[in-house]
Parts: C-alpha cells; structure tokens; sequence
C-alpha cells in the first residue's frame, strides 16, 4: 500500500511538470523573483514531515503540541535572516516534494538529502549537517544481527521515499525490503516483530534508542555518496536568489557549528521532556481536537454531499430534451468516475492538483474531495429510493394538479428518504471512519493525533488502542442517533 502511495505522487508529480511545461510557464522559465516574492509575503512556509526525531517531531511547548527539532531551529534562523515570518505545515515525507511543486509550500526542511534525482526537480541549498545510517533493532536481537547483510530471509523497513528506503532495496540480499510513510509506524512494526530492523539517520536512530530501552543501533553499512548522507534546503526549481540568499545562513550556520552547538542539544531537551509523561491522558487534548476535526470533516462532507447527491440523483432521471440527455450523461460519467478511483487520489488530487490554480488549505482539500466522493454515492442511494417509490404515488399527485417539481418535492422525496435512510445512515458511519484518510495531507484529525503521540512517547500500541475506542464511541452513538430518527419516520 505505500509503494502505491509513493507511486501515486510521483504520478503526480509527472503531471505537475507537465503542466507547467506545457501550460504556465514554471519558476525556471519565468524570471527568478523568488527571494522578492517571499519578502513581500512576509511569511515563508516550511514543509516537513515530524516524524523523526532529533530533526522534526511534535513536543508539547507551553501546553500546547507544536512541531520542534534541529530543522524547526533551521527554518526559523532561515526565516529571521530572511526577514519573515515562519509557518510549518505537516505532512507525510513522500508528499513533500509534491507540496513544493505545486506551492503549498515555499521550502522543505525535512532531513532531505540532495541527491542528483531530487536535484532534477528542485533546487537545494548547501548541506547544513552530515551524519549517516544505523539500523534499529530490537535488543533482544542484537546478538543476531551485525549490519545490513545479517537480514537475509527477513525484513527490513525504511521510510517511504527516502534515500535509506533505495539503499536498503539496492544493497541487500535475500532481504524483504517494506516501506512505511511515518518513522513512529516502522518503530511500532519492529517491536510487534513484523520487521526484524529499520534503516534510519543516525541522529533519529540514537534518539529513539536512548527513549526505548527495548531497542539498540547497529551500524547500517550501506554504501552511500556524501549526498546520501547529507541535508540540505530544498526549494523549487528555478529559485536562484533565494537559494543564494539562504546560502548565506547555511554556512553561517556551518561556520558557527550550530548544529551540534545549540540545535541538536534544544531537541534533545524536548526528547527527555515527551517521555516524562507518556500516559495517554496526558495527551487528552491532542485527542480532543483528533475528534473534533474528525466531527468537522463528517459533518461537512454529510451536508455537501448530500446536496450533490441530490443533484446527480435528479440529473440522472431527467429524459427528454438535449440538454437534460446532456446532464444525464454528465452525471452518469461523474458518478461512475468517482466510484471507480481511490478517495486517497481524490484527496491528493484536490490539495496537490488544484493547488496548481487555487491554493486551498489542507483542511478545505479534505472537505472537497470527500464531500464530491460521498456525492456520488448518496446519489445512487437517493436515485433508488427514488424509483423505490411505487408509480401511483406519482400519478395521484399530477391529478390533483401538481407539477413535475412539487411532485417530487412534497411526494416522492419524502417517501424516498425514509426508504433509504439506513443506507445514508450507513454512508455517515463510512465518513466518520474514511475522514482519516486526509491526514495524508497534514489536517490534524484523529489519525494524524494519533501519529503525534506516539511520535511523543516512542509508544506504538497505546494511542491505537484509544483512536479504536474513540472511534467505536463516535460510530456507536452516531448510529443510535440515526436509529432514533428512523423509528420516527418509521411511525409518521
């Protein structure tokens, strides 16, 4: 599943390319005013993935569950240098470069190293930290394993897109090579023993080694380019000037050994900090808001959808002239289309697609794509109630001098509604589950919490077992919800 999520965005880059190649012109054919652009915007946005500790990972600061690490002190020294504000907008590791072609995101500071096929598409600054790879493996088997050769006829992780991910692919032998999208996810994956090691920077394998007493760090031995091993800035294509003007602060930054210096040691505060408390009620409130973006996601999607389900179920049925042939074809190629591609597409073809012309938050993204997803399928349930409801109906309607509209209106609709409504109860239960798709693309429901906390306290069964119950509680009182309202009809 995540080698196609991967190949999905690649897919999705092509596309980006091509449209800028054939349609506007992109940043490396238009003049370079990336660095004045960013300054009259006043706000320069970070993209990461904080997930992988020391460099980016959320930590609680002042109550309140932020994005810290060595990079987030990066960005930030970038941004003041710059004269601009910093923002930091999350997301999954192979999401990123996507994000910075279609502009959801000014730069990416993420860990990346610069090798020659990222170089390709985007334009990276100079290095800022060198380190390199160890392999994190449970300590019970640390007689076992040595280096990256000891894995044959088992399984090693890596995150998806990473340069780690490809050496691990290209220099084993015999060796099961499974990616996952998030470090907290292959961390949890190693300890319920469904991979035997996880290939990772140095600086993240030492940090999750020193916070769980159950693993260890071998040395990785991958044979590696000083680019593999290396991080830099990525910016997009083309941005000349502003490359050269964050230069600047890279080899300051290199010169004063930042670093090692202050950087490393802030996140290593942070790291020691997560895992004084690591109950889950201490993070309540980082739950809390998983539920309430989750509500906001459902409710909003119910409501928009089932309006667009209306409209499609009407359009549908319509016969007789061309232009209702016309909305009936229309609808019927809407429908089937949508039925026929993965909701994750649709959702990363709205944020990353349309972020070509409209630069939409991650949060209304979400609403869209889903809301269009459950429109088409609210539309099949609304046109067999529809056509449920027996033909009498219809023609005692028109006799007493009702029109096509008020007969649909005040007769059929009603009857249809209450023959439907457990499947669009159904389909309400479906979105409160299918809204955790979105946090591909960095909205902060109840998945995406979830990754929080166990990025916070190195625990990987506790917060999966409370997002269950959190779910089960949602779905279980929505249901009765829906029951009450079916028995009333059921009795009107």
């Amino acid at each position: 599943m995540k080698k196609k999520i991967g190949l999905l965005l690649a897919m999705l880059a092509a596309l980006v390319m091509m449209v800028g190649v054939f349609g506007n012109p992109t940043p490396a054919q238009a003049a370079d005013n990336s660095l004045a652009k960013i300054q009259k915007k006043g706000v320069l946005v970070m993209g990461t993935s904080p997930d992988y500790p020391p460099y980016e990972f959320q930590a609680t600061v002042k109550g309140k569950s932020a994005v810290v690490g060595m990079d987030v002190k990066i960005g930030e020294k970038v941004a003041k240098d710059l004269g601009v504000k910093l923002k930091i907008k999350s997301m999954s590791f192979d999401s990123l470069l996507v994000a910075l072609q279609t502009g959801k995101v000014d730069m990416i500071i993420s860990g990346m190293n610069p090798t020659p096929a990222r170089r390709k598409n985007v334009d990276f600054t100079h290095t800022y930290y060198k380190g390199g790879y160890e392999i994190v493996i449970n300590k019970t088997d640390k007689g076992k394993y040595k280096n990256k050769d000891s894995f044959g006829g088992g399984t090693l992780g890596a995150q998806t897109g990473t340069t780690q991910y490809n050496a691990a692919k290209k220099q084993t032998k015999n060796t099961k090579v499974k990616g996952m999208t998030s470090q907290s996810d292959l961390i949890l994956a190693l300890q319920s023993h469904k991979l035997d090691g996880v290939a990772m920077e140095k600086p993240s394998a030492e940090a999750y080694v020193s916070n769980n007493k159950q693993l260890a760090a071998i040395p990785s031995n991958f044979s590696m380019s000083s680019s593999a091993t290396s991080s830099a800035i990525a910016f997009r294509k083309g941005s000349t000037s502003l490359v050269n003007k964050v230069n600047q602060t890279v080899d300051q930054i290199k010169k004063e050994n930042l670093v090692k210096k202050d950087y490393l040691p802030a996140a290593g505060k942070y790291l020691k900090t997560n895992t004084v408390n690591t109950s889950m009620g201490h993070y309540w409130k980082a739950f809390l808001t998983g539920i309430e973006y989750t509500l906001i996601i459902t409710v909003c999607s119910v409501f928009f959808g089932f309006i667009i389900g209306v409209l499609l179920a009407l359009a549908r049925l319509g016969k007789g002239n061309f232009l209702k042939s016309l909305l009936r074809w229309i609808a019927t190629a809407y429908v089937e289309f949508i039925r026929g591609t993965p909701m994750m597409v649709q959702v990363m073809f709205v944020y990353f697609g349309l972020g070509l012309f409209v630069n939409l938050p991650a949060l209304t993204s979400g609403i869209i794509a889903i809301s269009l997803n459950s429109g088409a399928y609210v539309a099949e349930y609304i046109r067999g109630g529809i056509n449920s409801v027996d033909i009498g109906q219809t023609e005692a309607a028109r006799s007493l001098g009702m029109s096509n509209g008020e007969t649909m209106r005040f007769v059929v609709l009603p009857q249809a509604l209450k023959n439907i409504w457990p499947s669009l109860g159904n389909e309400f239960i479906t979105l409160i589950k299918d809204s955790s798709i979105v946090s591909i693309i960095g909205v902060t429901e109840l998945i995406y919490q979830s990754n929080i906390v166990r990025s916070d306290t190195y625990r990987g069964v506790a917060p999966i077992v409370v997002i269950m119950v959190l779910y089960f509680i949602l779905t279980f009182t929505a249901s009765r919800i829906l029951n009450y309202f079916e028995r009333k009809m059921q009795h009107a």
